[in-house]
């Protein structure tokens, strides 16, 4: 492990993030608002960062996996403590409330303890959307185009941040692979705040909910989230939720003159199968509670924004049926596509998890039967299918560790659950205390703080944090 170097990156990353904070800046002088806190938040950033980013340069400029786990994990936990300063210099936020609404920021959860969205400053709600947003492809995929003119190598850190167990690279340089992966993700976000503004939403709204979007995020400037705005917006923003959630690689290869890489990829007909099933599920149910039209909707916007763990609401899921709401549990945990911004457990994970259990079945019936698991025309290998088993079971163990913060403060079962789920799957609103209608202010400090550091698990894919907890990855 290369601790000088691991020191340095985190250092830039923190140079990097005082550069980010310019823009709150900007948006508080246009507005007419008090500048003094981002520019003090701006500030603390760089006397942290530089000095580190200086003092530590190593000669060996080489990147270890170890490294990539350690600088993935910490630049997430800095980026949330110190993108929290804005919320504390402005005096809108406690400590661990600020904690809690930048890691819900960065790893573009969307939950939020903000109870006067409205009345909030303008330029610290841009903030909070700018934050979505930079998280939403990643803070150390962003890194790692600008890394190798450092001389330090990022595909460690590159398979430690890309969502997903596959890791597809569209070129053999890692640092030519994130710069046109943001290329598409920067052009999809103009194209939303151009199609927002032609919907009819202001464009202060637009540009927030162009970031949050696109970052699968959640965070919105009105309290009625997007059930604030018409049926256009409402549509626009379905369309964007569907390409956030979608694997950004297979983007590339359509908008490079490669259309049918979409409908030949089969994460893709699987998430799609998905998303349709639910769909036509919840309008079934909702049926003859208000007009066909309103129906729809209503199932098309909130199937989309959970599934791609976006979390913006338009309707009350929980005034629905019974047997509706029992469906918004899986929508908590299946996610999108691998290499999306999406949170969640991934489709492609739920993919050939089911082809795992068929092979495995299949084995059972038949033992001397050679079936491996395949995705498309490729075989998976075995460390790769129990990777995904073992990933599940990670995945509950922080779920549950959560729901036991949760719990400790004499929360029911549902509000347990649906919270621990919802912050580890990063997807925003859940049930109970935490539903669509609420907010997670009402929640003890220590909870916030364990919720916000499961968001970064989550986030993270839940392998490159806990690896930080076995002794055996600070060996020499």
């Amino acid at each position: 492990m290369n601790l000088l170097l691991d020191l340095e990156i985190l250092g830039w990353l923190l140079v990097g993030l005082a550069g980010l904070e310019c823009v709150p800046i900007a948006a508080a002088l246009i507005a007419g608002e008090p500048v003094l806190a981002y520019a003090g938040s701006a500030l603390t950033a760089l006397v942290f960062g530089l000095p580190v980013a200086l003092s530590t340069r190593s000669p060996d400029r080489r990147m270890r996996i170890r490294d990539g786990f350690l600088v993935v994990s910490g630049g997430w936990v800095l980026a949330s403590a110190f993108g929290s300063i804005p919320y504390l210099l402005t005096g809108t936020l406690s400590p661990a409330d600020a904690f809690f609404e930048a890691a819900s920021g960065f790893t573009t959860t969307g939950s939020t303890v903000l109870t006067a969205i409205e009345s909030t400053p303008r330029a610290l709600l841009l903030w909070r959307s700018l934050t979505q947003w930079v998280g939403g492809m990643g803070i150390i995929v962003f890194a790692v185009a600008v890394l190798p003119l450092l001389g330090i190598g990022g595909m460690q850190l590159f398979k430690a941040e890309v969502p997903g167990p596959i890791t597809d690279k569209l070129t053999p340089r890692v640092s030519d692979t994130a710069r046109r992966l943001w290329l598409v993700y920067v052009g999809f976000t103009a194209l939303a705040f151009v199609a927002l503004m032609i919907a009819g939403m202001p464009a202060f709204d637009a540009i927030n909910h162009a970031f949050t979007a696109l970052a699968t995020g959640g965070f919105s400037t009105r309290s009625a989230s997007i059930g604030a705005f018409g049926p256009a917006v409402q549509w626009v923003v379905v369309f964007f939720m569907m390409v956030a959630g979608t694997n950004f690689v297979l983007h590339y290869q359509v908008v490079t003159g490669h259309p049918r890489a979409l409908l030949r990829d089969t994460e893709f007909r699987f998430f799609l199968l998905i998303v349709v099933v639910m769909i036509a599920s919840v309008t079934w149910i909702l049926r003859g509670g208000m007009g066909s039209g309103e129906v729809l909707r209503a199932a098309v916007f909130q199937v989309v924004s959970l599934i791609t763990t976006t979390g913006y609401g338009t309707a009350d899921y929980e005034l629905w049926p019974q047997l509706a709401q029992l469906l918004v549990l899986p929508l908590l945990v299946l996610g999108g596509m691998a290499g999306s911004t999406a949170g969640g457990l991934k489709s492609l994970r739920v993919l050939l998890g089911l082809r795992a259990l068929r092979t495995t079945v299949g084995r059972i019936v038949h033992p001397h039967e050679v079936r491996p698991v395949h995705y498309g025309d490729r075989p998976v290998s075995d460390e790769v299918v129990s990777g995904i088993g073992v990933f599940f079971v990670a995945y509950l163990l922080i779920a549950f560790i959560a729901a036991l913060a949760v719990g400790s403060a004499g929360y029911d079962v549902v509000t347990c659950l649906s919270a621990a789920l919802t912050a580890v799957g990063n997807v925003g609103p859940g049930l109970g205390a935490v539903g669509p209608s609420e907010n997670f202010a009402h929640f003890p400090g220590h909870v916030k703080v364990v919720l916000g550091l499961s968001m970064i698990a989550g986030r993270l894919e839940i392998f490159t944090v806990l690896v930080l907890f076995f002794p055996h990855f600070w060996r020499r």
